[in-house]
């Protein structure tokens, strides 16, 4: 799976993972994060998510991170603003106050670059990513956020009834990738496969939808 797979989904509007709501985990524990006015989230693989529109809302900054062009012109569309654009070594860096995006590589992007990052809320980045990429992608977070708290929702489900993405991700993988740098806490486990008939229609029985404090060792 490469970015030419994602870069046609976006293409083709194939994008079922795009909620048309802020996710309602988000707005039960972000306060957990316990983030103060004008401190600055990290979401990878933001898309043209809402719930960028609703941390903003809560006072505070906003860092995405999107391969395709079109969801962020799509995200800054649905915001009604338009942006600064300006280059940088994986792609292309749009800001309008407190929102800024950079779109292109996640793997090319540098701490020095990004700036400080006091939390992460992760969605849909880690479920979009194949086995391979998992550890990379995980150090690359840590690396780049030094290790700041993390809100992260993963599903979980019978990987053999079927493919992702989204990838099914438990809490054993989420303890595998994070437990060098965090402590886990699920906050929230449920059983979402009456709300999800896509999943279900593909033989699916059941479907986890987990929410995971990360909060750091040290």
């Amino acid at each position: 799976m490469d970015a030419e797979f994602w870069q046609e989904k976006w293409h083709k509007g194939e994008i079922g993972f795009h909620l048309e709501q802020v996710h309602p985990l988000l707005k039960r524990f972000l306060p957990d994060l316990n983030l103060a006015a004008g401190q600055r989230v990290l979401v990878p693989l933001c898309g043209k998510s809402l719930d960028l529109g609703y941390l903003l809302d809560q006072g505070l900054q906003v860092v995405g991170v999107e391969l395709s062009d079109r969801a962020v012109d799509a995200l800054f569309e649905q915001r009604g603003v338009a942006p600064e654009c300006s280059d940088w070594a994986g792609g292309k860096r749009y800001q309008h106050g407190p929102l800024t995006v950079f779109q292109g590589d996640f793997f090319a992007l540098d701490a020095d670059s990004l700036g400080r990052i006091d939390a992460i809320y992760d969605r849909a980045a880690l479920i979009a990513l194949p086995e391979a990429m998992r550890n990379r992608y995980a150090a690359q977070l840590v690396s780049l956020s030094n290790a700041a708290p993390q809100l992260l929702i993963t599903l979980s489900y019978d990987q053999q009834r079927m493919d992702g993405p989204p990838f099914s991700v438990d809490l054993a993988l989420i303890t595998a990738l994070y437990q060098d740098h965090y402590n886990i806490a699920v906050v929230s486990n449920e059983d979402i496969i009456k709300h999800e008939p896509r999943f279900a229609e593909n033989g699916l029985e059941a479907l986890h939808q987990l929410c995971s404090l990360l909060t750091p060792q040290n």
